[in-house]
């Protein structure tokens, strides 16, 4: 064809085979510090997903089963900084260590980050709670549990576990959302005495969010799973005593 250079074609490819080789071509998420982003953690979530719109993350996710996917992604997150802790030996429930982001009044503090990963995943988000305590307008006090509806609505599959932890958690507790709350009073508190309510952000940060704290509440959870499999198994015995023959 006319005006056409063939060795216009070979730099062409060797720059197509170059980008193809680099070890950033499959990784469009890198690993960096939390930081504050003016806005909501919609708008956060939104740019986020635009982002990733436009990169060949879209690609390879596209092409990967949803089995695949959940392998691959959990693999991703513990070749990362991240320290986690599979229960049951399987890849649909882990713990997380989760360090509260720069700049914020959670900074310092230390949780465990129950994950529990749906069989639709990616398509449908992960379920995640805080298994020591934590005082957020957005987070149960009691269960731990956090408020997913914004995360529902504007997850997709091309999000994955590295986003959880490094831009929606960090967002969270950079913007709480006191309009929509789980924890009532500490709605409540932010709202009327901003003061008093960060106080008692760094109380709780203090007592409850450090690495003897995350070893407590895991020692916790054993010793009750424990008592209830001795009661049920008391609770037993009395019904076959009840039930024996005269």
């Amino acid at each position: 064809m006319g005006g056409y250079c063939s060795s216009g074609k070979c730099c062409f490819l060797a720059r197509v085979s170059k980008i193809w080789s680099s070890r950033d071509f499959f990784s469009p998420i890198k690993k960096h510090e939390p930081r504050p982003v003016k806005g909501s953690l919609e708008f956060s979530l939104g740019k986020l997903s635009g982002n990733l719109a436009g990169s060949r993350f879209v690609y390879k996710t596209k092409m990967s089963s949803p089995s695949k996917r959940r392998e691959m992604d959990v693999m991703k997150l513990m070749m990362s900084d991240y320290n986690v802790e599979t229960i049951n030996d399987g890849l649909n429930e882990f713990n997380v260590e989760f360090h509260g982001p720069k700049e914020s009044l959670y900074e310092g503090g230390l949780w465990k980050i129950r994950v529990e990963l749906p069989d639709a995943y990616p398509y449908k988000s992960p379920s995640i709670g805080f298994v020591n305590k934590i005082y957020h307008p957005n987070v149960d006090e009691l269960s731990g549990s956090v408020c997913l509806d914004v995360i529902n609505q504007s997850w997709s599959p091309m999000f994955d576990l590295l986003n959880v932890f490094e831009v929606f958690l960090p967002q969270l507790l950079l913007y709480p959302n006191p309009s929509d709350p789980l924890n009532g009073d500490a709605a409540s508190l932010m709202m009327k005495d901003r003061k008093q309510y960060d106080q008692k952000v760094k109380e709780y940060c203090e007592r409850y969010a450090k690495k003897e704290s995350i070893t407590n509440s895991t020692a916790e959870v054993d010793s009750g799973e424990e008592d209830i499999t001795d009661e049920e198994r008391d609770s037993s015995d009395d019904d076959i005593a009840g039930h024996a023959d005269p």
